[in-house]
């Protein structure tokens, strides 16, 4: 090779070496040709956390990749700064959509996705059941079960059994979801008095005793169940302690009791937290809770907060059904009677601040009850409908309808992360997370 080839061997690289080096330098930075935009962007990223685990990724209708085994997880990189249609689907569960912004140098996240099963299994543990109670530490549930009629009549095939204004026997069943055990407590006989009604039951705060409230005529007897004993005693008791002197509502327990004064004045034990007296409405309903050291009041419809830095009450919703504090403590679920809301108590990075305010859902169908599955997940019930429903409002709320069925009525446990649904007499129970 002559010394001229060499010498523009050496040229030709150099050029080559000049135009290729700053497009690999940029490529190894993230920076990518956008065609659509026709010019240079530098990209950014998507993670994702599903569960099930191995959950398939689509961006834009097209697969991309799974989320791992070990944590369901991934991270989509060198993505061009636009907006993606995501899917997180698996066989046998409803898929979750969403449309999500990605930004330069940025990583957008959805990281609290729970896919559901698309066919959920109801299992019944009694039937002919009226009502029913969960214990505070959710390890027990007493069932209100109806029975026949006191003196049953002479029935017509066509007639029922249980005749308008006709008193029905009822009994009272333990049911304890661990053991998987429903054992009898007492039956309306065991307590010697003429057409005795249940009107209340309450459990004890360490869960191991029941009272009972129970009307009798014109007049109110009063009753417990002590569940230390084998096989349970059921005993006369007096009358409960009334709250604290001129209280219009009180909350609390052994250590602290809070109340709030026919006045208006707050008060914790014996110290007055309120100087400015709160205006009582007469005829008016209220409601004091204290939730992981808040105080909240509700008054009909409409909920305060106890702001301890004026000492005063601000309110914060209208209309209000009723409220819950999300298993975090950051955020707090305010329901009416067919919208939900969710209400940030604490910053929650990258998103929200502390006091936003994020609607769900409109719904068609009455909302009788709903309850955090976790700190990002709701059910609710609709109408005849069991819904769930993620929090992310982002372009989307994700919603899925569990189960339809007459009137239900539900209650999440916590404990054993199960949904127990009371329709048409029916009590059972929906295990929604795996």
């Amino acid at each position: 090779m002559t010394k001229k080839t060499r010498r523009n061997l050496f040229f030709i690289c150099l050029i080559l070496f000049l135009l290729i080096a700053p497009s690999l330098i940029l490529y190894s930075q993230g920076y990518r040709f956008d065609f659509e935009t026709k010019r240079i962007s530098q990209t950014g990223g998507l993670f994702i956390k599903a569960v099930p685990k191995q959950a398939e990724i689509y961006l834009n209708d097209e697969p991309e990749k799974k989320t791992d085994f070990f944590f369901g997880s991934t991270l989509v990189e060198n993505l061009l700064p636009k907006k993606y249609k995501i899917e997180v689907k698996k066989e046998g569960y409803t898929p979750w959509y969403k449309t999500l912004q990605v930004k330069e140098r940025e990583v957008a996240e959805a990281k609290n996705i729970i896919l559901f099963k698309e066919n959920l299994d109801i299992e019944t543990l009694a039937t002919r059941i009226k009502s029913f109670w969960l214990s505070p530490d959710q390890k027990k549930i007493v069932l209100l079960e109806e029975g026949k009629p006191s003196s049953p009549p002479s029935l017509s095939p066509n007639e029922s059994s249980v005749k308008e204004g006709q008193e029905t026997d009822w009994s009272l069943k333990l049911y304890e979801p661990d053991k998987k055990v429903k054992s009898h407590l007492m039956e309306k006989g065991d307590i010697y008095l003429k057409d005795p009604d249940l009107l209340n039951l309450e459990f004890s705060e360490d869960s191991k005793e029941v009272f009972l409230e129970i009307g009798v005529q014109e007049r109110i007897e009063y009753f417990s169940i002590d569940l230390k004993e084998s096989p349970p005693t059921l005993a006369r008791v007096e009358p409960p302690t009334p709250g604290p002197e001129n209280a219009l509502t009180y909350t609390g327990d052994d250590d602290n009791l809070y109340y709030l004064t026919i006045f208006g004045y707050l008060f914790k034990n014996q110290d007055k937290l309120t100087p400015e007296r709160f205006p009582i409405k007469p005829e008016t309903s209220y409601t004091l809770k204290v939730l992981d050291g808040r105080i909240f009041l509700q008054e009909k419809e409409t909920l305060f907060v106890f702001n301890p830095d004026s000492a005063s009450f601000e309110k914060i919703f209208e209309p209000v059904k009723d409220f819950k504090l999300s298993p975090d403590s950051k955020k707090l679920l305010i329901f009416s009677d067919y919208e939900i809301w969710v209400l940030f108590l604490e910053d929650e990075l990258p998103e929200k601040k502390a006091g936003d305010k994020v609607f769900l859902v409109r719904l068609s169908g009455k909302i009788g009850n709903c309850f955090w599955i976790d700190s990002h997940y709701l059910v609710f019930t609709s109408g005849n409908r069991i819904k769930i429903s993620e929090i992310d409002e982002r372009n989307r709320v994700n919603t899925v309808e569990a189960k339809e069925t007459k009137n239900p009525e539900i209650l999440w446990s916590e404990n054993n992360k199960r949904l127990y649904i009371l329709s048409e007499g029916n009590f059972s129970f929906l295990d929604l997370l795996f």
